[in-house]
C-alpha cells in the first residue's frame, strides 16, 4: 500500500523512478558543496578571530602608579608618596611641557601629540606615559599606557606627534597624560 508522500517535493520529476535517482543524486551534490562551503567558512572565520589581538577593555587600575627612573643595572621602583627618593631619582626633573590628542582609525583610537622636557644632566630612553580618559563630566572612563623607545637628549625637549595609545571609549572627551617611568640612556 503506498501513500502517496513520496512526491512530495520533486515537482515535476513524478516519473519513473530513473527520474527519482537523477533528482536525488543532484539534490546530494548540493548538499555536500553547500558543507563544503560552510566547513571553509567557519575555518576562515575561526583563523581571523584567532589572529586579532585580545580586547583591551576597561581596565580598572587597582594599586597605585608606581614611579621609577631605572639605570640599565637595576631597576627598583619608588612609590609615588616618596619624593625625597624621587628628587634622587630625577624624574622631577621630567615633566609633559604640552599635550593633545585626537581620534584615529575610525573613531576608536588615541592619538597623543605631547612635548617631553628633560632637565637632567643625562639622556632618557623608553619613557612610558600614562593617559587617563575621561568623559565630559570630568568622571574616569579608562587608562591606557605606552612606553615609547625613544631618546631624550639631556637639558633638552623632545615632541612625539600623533603617538597611538590605544583603543578608548567612544564616550571620552578629556585626556591627561603623565610621564611613569624611565630610563637612562
Amino acid at each position: 500500500m503506498k501513500s502517496g508522500l513520496g512526491r512530495i517535493g520533486l515537482g515535476p520529476f513524478v516519473g519513473n523512478g530513473e527520474e527519482r535517482q537523477r533528482v536525488q543524486a543532484a539534490t546530494s551534490i548540493w548538499l555536500k558543496r553547500g558543507l563544503l562551503w560552510l566547513l571553509a567558512v567557519s575555518v576562515v572565520g575561526a583563523s581571523v578571530w584567532l589572529l586579532m589581538p585580545p580586547s583591551e577593555g576597561n581596565v580598572v587600575q587597582t594599586e597605585p602608579v608606581k614611579l621609577a627612573l631605572a639605570s640599565d643595572d637595576s631597576a627598583s621602583p619608588i612609590s609615588a608618596s616618596d619624593t625625597s627618593a624621587l628628587e634622587a631619582a630625577g624624574l622631577d626633573r621630567m615633566k609633559i611641557s604640552s599635550q593633545t590628542w585626537r581620534r584615529g582609525g575610525l573613531g576608536s583610537k588615541a592619538l597623543v601629540t605631547f612635548t617631553v622636557r628633560n632637565g637632567n644632566d643625562y639622556a632618557v630612553k623608553d619613557l612610558e606615559i600614562v593617559c587617563a580618559f575621561m568623559r565630559r563630566d570630568g568622571s574616569h572612563l579608562t587608562d591606557r599606557s605606552r612606553v615609547l623607545a625613544d631618546t631624550v637628549s639631556m637639558k633638552s625637549r623632545k615632541t612625539f606627534a600623533r603617538v597611538p595609545v590605544g583603543f578608548v571609549n567612544v564616550n571620552a572627551d578629556q585626556a591627561k597624560c603623565s610621564l611613569v617611568t624611565a630610563r637612562r640612556a
